[in-house]
């Protein structure tokens, strides 16, 4: 990949990261709940996610799932159940202020976050068409694909740290501070409904003919 299209491209994963969504929501999530050294796991996460896309638009598969009525049919609803069981659980998460004891904390683990990240973005037919309408454009045909899809998943996924560590912390550091019962619960009900309005958004999304 030539340097110039890759500072496009640069540019673009910026604002593909910045762009709000159920991986933004769930990254201010983790943060509320679990602090930033733990609620970051979920950031992994998501980029494991991302990478899980890439790889399957890199394999032709990401096509098959965007031009399947059945295949996309299937991941689509498998991620609003996905995102609505999300909504569902926040907002029947105790109002338990951060300030909490590890023991209470640790009752989420660290590959629990991870593997919740990992489902939200690969369990997403939004990406994968999004993937497959952006990425060709910066790809050289006459070079070797391999190399610039990891040039691609690798500056996603750093894009990806920056902005999501930035969000996790924005909720570990500000929402934190609210820390009696009731605003606890306000605000894990908030969360709660942004996870189902994204189950929502998902669902009502339609691959182009």
């Amino acid at each position: 990949m030539e340097f110039s299209t890759w500072v496009t491209f640069f540019a673009a994963s910026w604002a593909i990261s910045l762009s709000p969504g159920a991986g933004a929501i769930a990254a201010m999530s983790s943060g509320l709940n679990h602090g930033f050294r733990r609620g970051y796991f979920t950031t992994f996460g998501l980029i494991l996610g991302i990478l899980t896309q890439i790889l399957l638009v890199g394999a032709g598969l990401g096509a098959l799932i965007a031009t399947s009525s059945l295949g996309f049919a299937i991941v689509k609803w498998l991620g609003v159940a996905y995102l609505v069981y999300l909504g569902i659980q926040q907002w029947r998460a105790p109002a338990t202020p951060m300030v909490a004891a590890d023991s209470e904390a640790a009752q989420v683990t660290r590959r629990q976050l991870v593997l919740r990240g990992w489902a939200i973005n690969a369990v997403n037919p939004k990406g994968t068409v999004f993937l497959l309408a952006v990425v060709p454009q910066f790809l050289d045909l006459k070079a070797s694909l391999l190399h610039q899809y990891l040039v691609i998943a690798a500056t996603l996924g750093f894009t990806d740290l920056v902005v999501m560590a930035g969000y996790t912390v924005l909720a570990a550091r500000v929402l934190s501070a609210l820390r009696s019962p009731a605003h606890i619960k306000a605000m894990n009900r908030t969360f709660g409904s942004l996870f189902v309005v994204a189950g929502a958004l998902l669902a009502s999304f339609k691959r182009s003919v």
